[in-house]
């Protein structure tokens, strides 16, 4: 059975549609992500998930318990749902353990005994007379988790949770985050803009576009079979390049004939926007395909440059770190894919 199942819900605010017959569903332990830019009615589904908001059509069901429909929703109190939110809302004047036990309602002993057992997860034992002022930023974030999580929630919702961070912190708390959820066997559904988040947290991940659920998939899929045009150019880096399909295993491009499984069953002589990541583009000086240095990006291991091409196409390219090549310089590249992700040409 599902511990979460999302079922063909719609959400109106104020006679707007914001959220159009999303549907999706997490097994007991999984962790699911809704990622989107502003505005693609994801939280405004979190908030429906967590009992804030009225649903218009489809039912929310926890752990085969209906708890919202067109007609009823359940109290947010009684769902027994633990959220975590940006701000964290800590208590001052609460110590560590304090506010961790904060939301339990069993015996003294069995408080004492669920907040060590959380405490011992994030190593933090030595801290649970502390106070949140005397606390990290990360050690806040960790109590704060805690504190959602001591209840044993059926579902645990994270609403941007780490973009008060900055990025060095935010990196190791998303990769500690998913370890204390999994460690406690919790199912969660995490809300972020940041693929990069999504991708190191979540088992599966749904892309929202205009309050519409573009593709539920896992990370790898999301990025290397897109569903369609917008997943392909949201989730992570790359251009489109014009081509014409030569046959079901052939596009044909001015960086020449590019080989490997297409995505999609399109005809040949069809014309269509091939996608090209970094990672597809290979610096090779001997190359007879070569494009000039428009921008580039140090990051440590590799370049990152934006090459403009003979034809007038701008790609991505990523390169190892120590070919430092100049802007304006002319380099070699060719293409490497194993999945060719394809569309209809958007002129054409």
């Amino acid at each position: 059975m599902n511990q979460f199942e999302l079922n063909q819900v719609s959400i109106n605010i104020e006679k707007t549609s914001i959220v159009h017959d999303v549907s999706f569903s997490l097994l007991d332990g999984q962790i699911g992500c809704l990622l989107g830019p502003s505005g693609s009615g994801k939280t405004t589904l979190l908030r429906a998930i967590a009992g804030f908001q009225p649903i218009c059509a489809g039912t929310i069901v926890v752990r085969g318990d209906t708890v919202s429909d067109k007609n009823s929703m359940v109290p947010a109190e009684k769902r027994r749902i633990g959220m975590m939110f940006q701000d964290l809302a800590l208590f001052p004047h609460l110590s560590v353990a304090d506010n961790i036990a904060f939301g339990l309602n069993s015996g003294r002993k069995e408080s004492i005994k669920r907040v060590d057992e959380l405490l011992a997860i994030v190593n933090m034992q030595s801290l649970k007379n502390q106070f949140p002022h005397e606390l990290s930023g990360g050690q806040q974030q960790r109590v704060a988790l805690m504190r959602a999580m001591a209840p044993k929630p059926d579902l645990m919702l994270l609403d941007e949770p780490f973009s008060a961070q900055d990025t060095e912190l935010r990196v190791q708390l998303v990769q500690e985050v998913r370890d204390i959820l999994k460690q406690d066997g919790v199912t969660a559904i995490l809300v972020t803009h940041d693929q990069h988040e999504a991708f190191a947290i979540a088992d599966s991940i749904g892309v929202l576009n205009n309050g519409r659920l573009s593709q539920w998939d896992d990370a790898y899929n999301l990025y290397h079979t897109p569903a369609n045009r917008f997943v392909a150019d949201f989730v992570g880096e790359g251009v489109f390049i014009c081509g014409n399909i030569i046959d079901s295993n052939t596009v044909q491009t001015e960086l020449g004939n590019v080989n490997g499984e297409l995505s999609t069953d399109l005809p040949s002589g069809v014309q269509v926007d091939l996608l090209i990541r970094p990672d597809d583009i290979i610096h090779d000086d001997y190359s007879t395909y070569r494009g000039t240095v428009l921008k580039k990006s140090f990051r440590g291991a590799d370049h990152l440059y934006t090459l403009r091409m003979p034809g007038g196409t701008n790609v991505m390219c990523l390169a190892p770190s120590h070919h430092d090549h100049k802007l304006g310089e002319s380099i070699g590249v060719r293409l490497r894919l194993d999945h060719l992700v394809a569309f209809p040409n958007s002129d054409s």
